[in-house]
């Protein structure tokens, strides 16, 4: 969870977050109450460079360096609360990027593993997450096509990068019951945002919404 003494005395920005979360979440119908509090809580403007902490509370998606982006608070908020976590969930986030998706799962469920294929981008994260107190959250430096095998079964896997169809590791590692939020399509700019439930070795997918996602990154020589 989030250590608030660190925070504590520079966290002037507490009143744009309850703004971001009135004026552009919970009034666009989402009103799933563990996320709104999460994203109350967790400070979006130090998972930002600092030339942009101004623009954290913006509705929009922000650069984080090496070709990536933090997604639009709705966006996060929408997939988070597509998701239904609880306390007691085990998630895996595909794509730290600066960690922001993380922390919010981390304010909700019991552990996060999240793998960032972008090594500088992924340390970076680590350090930030650690220094807030997210010691629930695990981070690894690698291509998440293949999940986290040692740390599944998952209760909900959230991939924040685009593909053109849903990697069969992840449908593997999740829990029966669980699911799975991904944004998928052969289009390059736009992809639907798919939402999947596991009922035994059934995969039920839903359309939610279009999206844009950068695509998602293979190590060099992976399929």
């Amino acid at each position: 969870m989030l250590n608030m003494a660190i925070c504590f005395g520079q966290d002037d920005y507490l009143s744009k977050r309850k703004v971001m979360v009135s004026d552009q979440i919970k009034a666009r119908g989402i009103s799933h109450k563990p996320t709104l509090e999460a994203m109350r809580k967790v400070p979006r403007h130090l998972f930002v460079p600092k030339g942009l902490m101004s623009s954290a509370y913006l509705d929009t998606p922000l650069p984080i360096g090496h070709e990536q982006t933090i997604s639009q608070p709705y966006i996060v908020a929408f997939m988070t609360s597509e998701l239904r976590p609880k306390p007691k969930h085990n998630a895996l986030e595909i794509g730290t990027g600066s960690g922001y998706q993380a922390a919010v799962l981390a304010e909700i469920v019991d552990s996060v593993y999240t793998i960032e294929i972008v090594e500088p981008l992924g340390l970076e994260a680590k350090s930030r997450l650690d220094k807030l107190g997210y010691k629930n959250v695990k981070v690894r430096i690698g291509d998440g096509y293949n999940g986290w095998p040692e740390a599944a079964p998952f209760d909900l896997i959230i991939v924040t990068a685009a593909v053109e169809k849903v990697p069969q590791p992840l449908l593997d590692q999740l829990k029966d019951g669980g699911r799975l939020i991904i944004p998928v399509g052969p289009i390059p700019e736009f992809r639907m945002l798919q939402l999947i439930t596991r009922r035994k070795d059934k995969f039920i997918t839903k359309n939610k919404l279009p999206v844009r996602f950068v695509p998602f990154t293979r190590e060099k020589n992976k399929n």
